[in-house]
């Protein structure tokens, strides 16, 4: 960790380096896509979710980019709420940064959740996410090298559960993996591109803390490009594993898919590893959402947008701590009232508007910023529409409903301003 002086008040640290950013990166991304989303993915497309993981992680890659060039450009907390601001209106901001705060808690909700359902009986599932999402809240509140500390040991331990994941998969193959699963159709693979999108989205807390990384301008599109690519690694393999051990039926229908391949071997130890695995990969996609929820947050009540009471920033630990604490009540919240692919679809819905508002921004930046070929910022918009389109109903309906109380909201602070 680098230990630079003392930020002035009000304004957050920069205490992360390569490392630290790659690992905050990976801890959203691993456990949002291997534990939560293949199930749903292989639900909608059968054996097809292989060409949705390949499309999903296209677009991510073109998001990625556009993320990557314009953090180094703006190298300040909010991610694409600032971006969108500065290159677009004060607006098309306001939507990229609600869309994030909204996807983004319900995304915290779907992992806490995730965390529970692979730790602890069913009947203990929600109380036990509950004070999941409580703890976790509280170690964010107490600064970010903390939160990259904790990530580190998280990360480190899911990938060797997911490692023990994959060698089963490939060596074992239950009884009812011959059993044939839905159609391939594309519309189902497009739909199950937008369930698996939801696993890509982790690269931007990177971005969303680029006022508190070291050399922002080098440090964060390295960072978001290194996490995306292990991750499309890593993601490749346990969808391959687990179709080969369980069968596109049987992955759809596995509440624990990964509990599940190692449950083809007849032992109980790997079942153990499996699931605290996915448990620490859980907890560190929801410890990492925390922060990027709070930052993006702190730079919406900055500008009024959100409340000015959330922009207070802790004088001793320099984080935005009001935010953070606010953020973790709604997460408790969700967690009573709603279930895993229900916020799965939910958070899909606000992180891939959240991701159009970037390629347009991306799309407007003069050469001299400008990193990679433009056209990624078309495909990436492009891209995020029609996965946006192909989700289910319910999810869209929710996502528009939400997304017209925030425009509503804002609509109406403008006008008493005025």
């Amino acid at each position: 960790m680098t230990a630079p002086a003392s930020p002035p008040s009000g304004a957050l640290a920069r205490r992360l380096n390569l490392g630290d950013a790659v690992v905050i990166g990976l801890g959203s991304m691993i456990g949002a896509g291997i534990f939560a989303s293949f199930a749903p993915a292989a639900a909608a497309a059968g054996a097809g979710l292989l060409i949705g993981l390949v499309l999903a992680g296209f677009i991510a890659f073109c998001n990625a980019t556009s993320s990557a060039q314009l953090a180094a450009q703006y190298p300040t907390s909010g991610g694409t709420y600032v971006y969108g601001r500065e290159r677009l209106g004060a607006w098309p901001g306001f939507v990229a940064g609600w869309s994030f705060v909204v996807g983004k808690t319900a995304s915290s909700a779907a992992m806490a959740i995730t965390f529970a359902t692979y730790a602890v009986p069913a009947a203990w599932v929600k109380p036990v996410a509950i004070l999941a999402v409580l703890a976790l809240t509280v170690v964010n509140t107490l600064g970010i090298t903390r939160t990259a500390l904790l990530t580190r040991i998280l990360v480190a331990v899911s990938l060797l559960a997911l490692t023990v994941a994959i060698v089963i998969g490939f060596s074992h193959t239950a009884a009812s993996a011959a059993a044939p699963g839905v159609a391939v159709t594309p519309y189902g693979v497009l739909q199950s591109a937008g369930f698996l999108f939801f696993a890509f989205a982790g690269y931007a807390r990177i971005a969303t803390m680029g006022e508190e990384v070291v050399n922002p301008a080098r440090t964060i599109p390295r960072a978001i490009t290194t996490a995306l690519a292990i991750a499309l690694v890593v993601y490749a393999l346990v969808a391959v594993s687990a179709l080969h051990a369980l069968g596109p039926a049987g992955l759809a229908s596995a509440t624990a898919p990964l509990s599940a391949v190692a449950d083809t071997t007849g032992a109980a130890w790997p079942g153990v590893v499996i699931r605290i695995g996915a448990a620490a990969a859980a907890l560190g996609a929801l410890l990492a959402m925390i922060a990027g929820i709070g930052r993006t947050s702190l730079a919406m009540a900055r500008n009024r947008d959100l409340p000015g009471w959330f922009a207070a920033v802790h004088p001793r630990f320099h984080v935005p701590y009001r935010a953070e604490l606010a953020l973790g009540l709604v997460v408790c919240v969700l967690v009573a009232v709603t279930d895993l692919r229900g916020a799965i679809g939910f958070s899909s819905f606000g992180v891939l508007l959240y991701y159009f508002v970037a390629n347009l921004s991306a799309w407007t930046q003069d050469r001299a910023n400008r990193r990679y070929p433009r056209a990624l910022a078309v495909l990436g918009a492009l891209g995020c529409l029609v996965l946006v389109v192909t989700l289910p109903l319910g999810s869209i309906v929710a996502g528009v409903v939400v997304l017209a109380v925030g425009i509503g909201y804002r609509a109406v602070r403008v006008r008493l301003a005025r």
